[in-house]
C-alpha cells in the first residue's frame, strides 16, 4: 500500500511540475530575455541607394508572370498579375552599372482601378561588410505615383532589428520591352554584431 501511494504521490507532483511550467506565471518555458550583449549594442543610421532593374522580356528577364492580370482589368489595370523577380540592385541608373545585390520576392496587381502593386521583396547585398546581410519591405506601391514610401519590415545580419523606409521613384519605364530602373533611397535604423 505504501509503494501505491508513493507512485501515486509521484505521479500528481510529477502532472503538476508539467501543466504548471506553461502557465502565464512561467514565461520562461517559451521565451526569455535578449542577452544584454545585445541590448547594448548601439543603433546604427544608413543611407542606401540602390537602383532596382526589373527587367521582365528577353532572354535575361529578372521578372517572371507566375499569374497573368485578369483580362477584364487590361484596359484600367493590370489586376492579378504576379510576377516573381530576383532583380539586380545597381550603384547607378544603368544596367552596366556595379551589382551590389539582389532584389528577390514577388509583386501582386492589387487594384482594379488603378496600378497599385503589392511587393514583398528582399534586398540580399553582397558587397563589403553588407555581404550576406539583407533588407526586406512589404509594402502597397502606387507606381503612378512620382514618390512611393515602402516601409522596412525587418532584416538580417548587418540589420537586424531593421526598421526604416524606401523613398522610391521611377527613373526610367521602356514602353515597348515594360523594363523598368527605379531608384531606393532606403533608410533604415538597425543593429549589427
Amino acid at each position: 500500500m505504501a509503494l501505491k501511494t508513493l507512485i501515486f504521490s509521484f505521479l500528481v507532483l510529477s502532472f503538476h511540475t508539467l501543466t504548471t511550467a506553461a502557465t502565464a506565471d512561467q514565461p520562461s518555458f517559451f521565451v526569455r530575455s535578449i542577452d544584454r550583449e545585445m541590448t547594448e549594442k548601439k543603433e546604427n543610421y544608413s543611407h542606401f541607394r540602390f537602383y532596382w532593374q526589373d527587367i521582365v522580356g528577353g532572354a535575361n528577364a529578372t521578372s517572371i508572370p507566375i499569374i497573368e492580370s485578369i483580362p477584364k482589368f487590361n484596359l484600367t489595370s493590370t489586376f492579378g498579375l504576379t510576377r516573381v523577380i530576383d532583380n539586380a540592385l545597381t550603384v547607378g541608373p544603368n544596367r552596366t552599372s556595379k551589382l551590389v545585390g539582389r532584389a528577390q520576392g514577388f509583386y501582386v496587381s492589387t487594384s482594379q482601378t488603378e496600378y497599385d502593386f503589392l511587393m514583398i521583396q528582399t534586398f540580399v547585398l553582397f558587397e563589403g561588410v553588407y555581404n550576406g546581410s539583407s533588407i526586406t519591405f512589404l509594402a502597397r506601391n502606387p507606381i503612378n505615383e512620382k514618390v512611393r514610401e515602402l516601409p522596412v519590415v525587418g532584416g538580417v545580419g548587418r540589420f537586424r532589428f531593421a526598421k526604416g523606409y524606401a523613398r522610391v521613384n521611377t527613373i526610367s519605364f521602356d514602353y515597348l520591352t515594360g523594363d523598368t530602373t527605379v531608384e531606393y533611397n532606403v533608410y533604415v535604423s538597425h543593429y549589427h554584431h
